[in-house]
């Protein structure tokens, strides 16, 4: 790979990671209930998803008898992902509910072993501890009364569904184009969600339709797409270690557009948090790479 290639692929790899990170501010900013935000936002990712698939000549056929369920389900826990995440930004702030969020390694790392009946390794304590202890800094006085104590039990939802999410997808749908999977997942999310629009008003739809569509094209066709294209460049490692930059990007948003700046604890909590998922990210990419290399 040349020097200029190598840098542009770089550069599009992190532009991916900043694309995704847009969901922070805009979900901040949104005035309609995260529900019904969600169902919105994944009707117009069904719409972009479905163009962007066309564009890049991927398959729309998958074979829904082996894979249908893995994929419905899938597309249902990324979507309460999604609701709980937004539920967590809306009653703190962007730091907190992110940080929270990324604590999903750790639950991945204990969740495998149970799901997928692969080892449990000393090291998935030792990293529950640690994100606990991140957890802890950024919020001290646990109260569920406060704003950060409700964001952080969000955010841990939110990191949980992720995982579970990641965990149904990792083995029944390998080596299909994740743009096909992100679109049919969409429109699960649109079908169960949809008795939403019964339960709260769409009227908040005039005001919050630019976030929207913001958030269904740029944070999920063109990062996801971008995402994925990214493994055709750089190890999985690599990959995971730049994606765990994801919180860095959302803060900077959130100072430089909504003037939010984290104090010191959520700073040091967060350095334990990020910390784990690019230990967490690391280890599993050459986990993966050393599998890969034995069956050669």
């Amino acid at each position: 790979m040349r020097a200029s290639s190598s840098v542009g692929n770089f550069l599009l790899v992190n532009l991916a990671v900043l694309f995704i990170s847009t969901s922070a501010p805009l979900g901040r900013v949104l005035t309609m209930v995260p529900p019904l935000a969600i169902w919105w936002r994944s009707l117009f990712a069904v719409v972009a998803l479905g163009i962007v698939t066309k564009l890049l000549k991927h398959p729309f056929r998958l074979p829904f008898r082996q894979i249908g369920l893995p994929v419905f389900g899938a597309g249902v826990l990324m979507g309460g992902h999604w609701i709980t995440y937004f539920y967590s930004l809306q009653v703190s702030n962007i730091a907190i509910a992110l940080l929270s969020l990324f604590t999903y390694p750790v639950f991945t790392s204990w969740l495998e072993p149970l799901v997928l009946k692969s080892p449990f390794q000393p090291r998935q304590l030792l990293l529950g501890v640690i994100g606990l202890l991140g957890l802890y800094f950024i919020v001290p006085d646990f109260d569920w009364q406060s704003g950060a104590g409700q964001a952080v039990l969000w955010g841990l939802g939110s990191a949980l569904c992720f995982s579970l999410r990641n965990i149904l997808l990792k083995r029944q749908v390998a080596g299909y184009p994740g743009t096909t999977l992100m679109f049919y997942q969409m429109i699960a999310c649109v079908v169960v969600f949809l008795p939403f629009l019964t339960v709260w008003d769409s009227a908040p739809i005039a005001v919050d339709w630019p976030y929207l569509i913001v958030l269904a094209v740029i944070t999920t066709a063109a990062g996801h797409t971008l995402f994925v294209m990214s493994f055709r460049h750089f190890s999985v490692s690599t990959v995971s270690i730049i994606s765990s930059t994801q919180p860095v990007f959302g803060i900077i948003m959130g100072v430089i557009f909504l003037g939010e700046n984290p104090p010191w604890n959520t700073l040091v909590g967060g350095t334990l948090i990020v910390g784990i998922a690019i230990y967490e990210g690391y280890m599993g990419a050459r986990k993966k790479e050393a599998k890969d290399n034995e069956g050669r």
